[in-house]
């Protein structure tokens, strides 16, 4: 008995070395077998009411702004259906995509996950690293390093989980590679980009970034499958056939492309219900202008959740983006009178392309109804194929996108 009660503090004080393996609400024998850990029944049980195979593809969308993580999985007809989300317990930086190593920025943008970026001997709990930078950061000069998604509740640049929320993430991945999966599309987002959110944050700086993300994102609201992702003149192209004897290349000119009529026609129909929402929203924000907040007002937040661990120095969530930031005139902005947050955000966007592809598309529940109808059902699975995050050619074997429709 002795040994057993020095045996389990020997674990708890681990997690007290920098931000090592905190332990937080995981028992430290479930934690043993952490890399085998099965789903819970909760989650199964629901995959099996949805029509999911427990080893059918997966795919991962992060909400910057609301501290989102959402697990998608393939049911039966091929499509994709949110299964679970969680809160993302740390994240730090700013909305906008990062720059350079030592920005403190997360990531934003569409990063295809290998199995080999499973590590399950993080000092984090467990991890899996977003494969930053990727072909679009590695074409406009952006640099950093061991980006991730793991536990431990503390971010330089990462997304952090608690390490429960960890044991799920993992085993969903574990699943969905031992079904035949090769890469796992992560969807990295500032914010869920509706008419509405759009049109709040049309004065940022990054706003031509995003709106490139945004092509990528009504690409999936409205076909329910992660879209085939390629780069070309330094900005992102989703599900795009160039033509005959043609590549994309990242830094290169885009080659002639074209994309499949049946999705053109769905997506068009989308963004007809988004053009009227957002011309709507806009005159909701005229004049007025979103403060993205610091990291310093969002974990203002949630500091006496910080206290209330005060022996776990691993442990420092952030707070929600969505509820410190605020709305400010936009002419007291331009007289100087409101935050010093506003230069500051425009600060990183110096560094920032400004030949993204622009997107005149956003999601609202009407355009996904009147849209999703509309979009012709994929039948193999284009997740299931090799992509080299560093850029080379796709393997032969690799089934183009088009052909799927």
């Amino acid at each position: 008995m002795r040994w057993t009660h020095t045996a389990i503090l020997l674990i708890l004080a681990g997690g007290l070395v920098g931000c090592n393996d905190a332990l937080e609400s995981v028992d430290p024998r479930i934690a043993a077998n952490k890399v085998h850990q099965p789903l819970p029944p909760r989650i199964l049980n629901e995959m099996k009411k949805k029509g999911m195979p427990r080893n059918s593809p997966i795919a991962f969308r992060i909400f910057k702004e609301e501290g989102i993580l959402e697990v998608w999985k393939a049911k039966a007809d091929n499509r994709f259906e949110k299964i679970v989300e969680y809160e993302i317990c740390a994240w730090s930086g700013r909305l906008g995509p990062k720059f350079k190593e030592g920005d403190r920025q997360a990531p934003e943008g569409f990063y295809p996950l290998s199995q080999h970026h499973l590590n399950p001997n993080s000092k984090y709990f467990l991890a899996i690293n977003t494969g930053y930078p990727n072909r679009f950061d590695q074409a406009n000069g952006r640099t950093g390093t061991h980006l991730m998604i793991h536990g431990a509740c503390s971010s330089s640049g990462c997304y952090s989980m608690t390490d429960a929320q960890m044991l799920e993430i993992y085993a969903f991945a574990r699943d969905a590679f031992a079904g035949g999966q090769q890469n796992i599309q992560l969807q990295a987002f500032p914010f869920r980009m509706t008419a509405e959110n759009m049109a709040r944050h049309r004065h940022s700086p990054h706003i031509e970034f995003w709106q490139n993300l945004k092509v990528g994102y009504d690409n999936f609201e409205v076909t329910k499958r992660p879209p085939e992702v390629n780069v070309c003149d330094r900005r992102y192209v989703f599900n795009m056939q160039a033509a005959e004897g043609k590549s994309f290349v990242p830094t290169a000119a885009c080659p002639p492309m074209s994309k499949p009529p049946a999705l053109e026609m769905a997506l068009a129909s989308y963004n007809k219900a988004y053009d009227a929402a957002y011309e709507k929203a806009l005159k909701k924000y005229d004049g007025k202008i979103w403060i993205d907040p610091t990291e310093a007002e969002r974990k203002a937040l949630v500091a006496d959740l910080r206290k209330s661990r005060a022996h776990d120095l691993a442990f420092a969530p952030t707070g929600s983006a969505l509820k410190a930031g605020r709305l400010a005139r936009l002419e007291d902005v331009q007289n100087g009178s409101a935050s010093a947050a506003v230069s500051e955000m425009a600060a990183p966007a110096a560094n920032e392309t400004t030949n993204n592809q622009s997107a005149p598309a956003a999601n609202t529940n009407a355009t996904v109804a009147a849209a999703g109808q509309s979009a012709p059902i994929p039948q193999p699975n284009p997740m299931n194929t090799a992509q080299n995050q560093q850029g080379e050619a796709q393997t032969a074997e690799k089934k183009p996108f088009w052909k799927i429709w």
